[in-house]
């Protein structure tokens, strides 16, 4: 059995948790989300403070699954209480980026500004010129919008140029040595 899977989830003071027709709901002080459960072979039951994913096949395509879902309703009873953040860091000469309502404009070396709106559900703020904050209660939402941030202008390893998560390690190449 998978050790995620099997681990019971613990629901917070303040969170509603329901499971209908294949859909697992999350309501806490942040927000709401829902998850759909496409698997027909796993079940969601919900206790007294605690939610167990549990399959009701042992076929390896339900086995797989079993511990993706567990973490993934995990992740919604823990951003409804504490949203998820990732911070970016812009790195280059001339290199900035700056935010108007909800519509981020970045300047990182190419002959247009590339210009971002945040979707519903994640938030963006700049506190500086090279930082960029993306927030939201998705875990997923907000990692995929933190993504795509960073894939318009991807650090090169030679001077280490580029959009780059805060914690992220980079290694900069040795460039060309001089002749003799």
């Amino acid at each position: 059995m998978s050790r995620i899977g099997r681990t019971p989830i613990t629901i917070p003071a303040g969170v509603k948790v329901e499971f209908k027709d294949g859909i697992v709901t999350v309501e806490g002080p942040k927000g709401k989300l829902s998850q759909s459960i496409v698997d027909k072979k796993i079940d969601v039951k919900i206790g007294a403070g605690t939610v167990d994913v549990v399959r009701l096949s042992e076929a390896k395509p339900t086995k797989a699954k079993h511990g993706l879902y567990r973490q993934l309703i995990n992740n919604m009873v823990n951003g409804v209480v504490t949203p998820y953040s990732k911070t970016l860091i812009v790195n280059g000469v001339g290199w900035k980026c700056n935010l108007a309502g909800n519509k981020l404009t970045m300047n990182v070396g190419l002959s247009h500004s590339v210009e971002l709106t945040a979707p519903e559900g994640v938030s963006i703020a700049c506190p500086d010129a090279t930082t960029i904050i993306v927030s939201g209660i998705s875990k997923e939402l907000v990692g995929q919008v933190a993504a795509t941030i960073k894939s318009k202008r991807p650090v090169e390893p030679y001077h280490l140029y580029g959009i780059r998560y805060s914690t992220e390690k980079l290694i900069k190449k040795e460039g060309k040595t001089g002749g003799k």
